[in-house]
């Protein structure tokens, strides 16, 4: 009890009718000799009167209609109009928070998107109607089970394993409908809880596949007239017309330019293609050994080409395509450091079992403001240093496909005026002991 609850007037009435009370038991009892049972009776009157005015208001709390408090006398009455006060200020805050859930509820059903509350065992605890399309989960049946239950397809299982709410999975096929294809986000809030979001991204898929089956075709179209053109450039000797010998350079280079740049746009769409390119054991200490070879063959003599550690591990992937990465990241370096430079390639064994092929050069440097924007197409930090060095812009995102096929990710590390690292890191389940102990451990290639 608060003490300002002394100073209303019910409680003041109260008091001075206990008081009262006292008063006429003592006065009877000097009266009549026995003041001692006088009090008692008077006191026990008093607990029969609190007691009944008490079992009135546990009858009006157990009601379940909405009535007027009962016209208790004293402070009875008083507690009774508070607690009715703050059942109306609940109800008045119940009825808002109904609403706004309620509302909450609509606009999340109005969403395209499918969303699924998920508790700390990822178990259903709530899902919008789009939900109900996409996975064909319904509440009332499926509240309380595993959402992992209801995503079959392997991509999907593996993506739950590993920390989904790490970053998002994109194209999976729908339960339901190969045809329908996914993306799926987790994301944690509240504490324990998660939020599961599944986009129907069959629009876009198929605008993607457009894009790529585009992109090869006109790839393809394009690397005939190229051929012959080139051919036909060969068989122009210089010497023949001296005067068009500067445009006969031009020529040629542009003519080889464009043919690379469609070979990398035909790589690309390789390694967008749906099925996965079959594994095999690459021996990576030959590997490194030809990726320095090609430095020096690219530098003729203006670089200091070295090999760093070599670990005596051995990789698991497709070769063709591994080997087009690394190549890209050796030829970015021989092509952006400056003569007189030092390129470095090695093969080193990271603490978790994975393994780390990195390239290091004194080069140019990327900004960092450059850096997340590197690995798109036809990205350049400097567009006129990248066509007069005879850059394409799509190398890194060879690269960066190549990794993605093969589990693994890009590492960038730059400094202007002192040079990159580019390093591509494999997981462990991609690494394995070399059969023959590599010969290169500590060997250097100096040109």
């Amino acid at each position: 009890m608060r003490l300002d609850l002394l100073s209303r007037p019910a409680w003041q009435a109260s008091l001075a009718r206990f008081a009262l009370l006292l008063a006429l038991a003592a006065a009877i009892g000097v009266a009549t000799g026995h003041i001692e049972l006088a009090l008692v009776v008077a006191l026990f009157g008093y607990a029969l009167f609190s007691l009944f005015n008490l079992y009135r208001l546990r009858v009006w709390l157990e009601s379940r209609q909405r009535v007027a408090p009962p016209d208790l006398i004293g402070a009875w009455g008083d507690v009774a109009e508070f607690i009715h006060f703050r059942l109306r200020a609940a109800r008045t805050r119940q009825r808002r928070l109904v609403r706004l859930l309620r509302a909450f509820r609509e606009a999340a059903d109005a969403l395209p998107d499918a969303v699924i509350v998920l508790d700390a065992q990822r178990r259903i605890v709530w899902l919008n109607r789009a939900a109900g399309r996409l996975l064909r989960l319904k509440l009332a049946r499926d509240r309380g089970h595993l959402v992992d239950d209801f995503l079959p397809h392997p991509q999907m299982r593996a993506w739950l394993a590993d920390q989904p709410e790490r970053e998002p999975l994109f194209d999976v096929p729908s339960p339901e409908d190969e045809g329908v294809r996914l993306a799926l986000r987790m994301m944690p809030y509240g504490g324990d809880q998660r939020l599961l979001i599944v986009r129907d991204i069959s629009v876009l898929a198929r605008l993607e596949q457009v894009r790529r089956d585009f992109v090869a075709n006109v790839s393809h179209e394009l690397r005939t007239p190229l051929t012959v053109l080139h051919g036909y450039l060969d068989m122009i000797e210089p010497d023949e017309a001296p005067g068009f010998a500067p445009m006969l350079d031009d020529l040629r280079t542009q003519s080889r330019r464009m043919a690379q740049i469609v070979e990398d746009l035909l790589t690309l769409s390789r390694l967008e293609a749906p099925q996965a390119p079959p594994d095999e054991l690459v021996s990576m200490a030959p590997m490194v050994a030809a990726l320095a070879r090609e430095a020096e063959g690219l530098s003729r003599g203006r670089h200091v080409v070295e090999l760093g550690e070599i670990a005596p591990l051995d990789l698991v992937g497709a070769p063709q395509y591994l080997h087009s990465a690394f190549s890209n990241l050796v030829s970015n370096a021989v092509r952006y450091t400056p003569p007189g430079g030092r390129i470095t390639i090695a093969w080193q064994q990271l603490p978790n079992g994975g393994a780390r092929l990195a390239v290091s050069d004194t080069g140019y440097g990327i900004p960092a403001e450059h850096i997340p924007r590197i690995t798109e197409r036809f990205y350049r930090v400097s567009t006129s240093r990248s066509r007069a060095l005879g850059g394409t812009g799509l190398g890194l995102s060879i690269v960066k496909h190549v990794l993605a096929l093969h589990g693994a990710r890009l590492e960038i590390e730059s400094e202007v005026g002192r040079g990159s690292t580019f390093a591509c890191v494999f997981g462990p389940e991609r690494a394995h002991a070399a059969a023959v102990e590599p010969g290169l451990v500590t060997a250097t290639v100096t040109s």
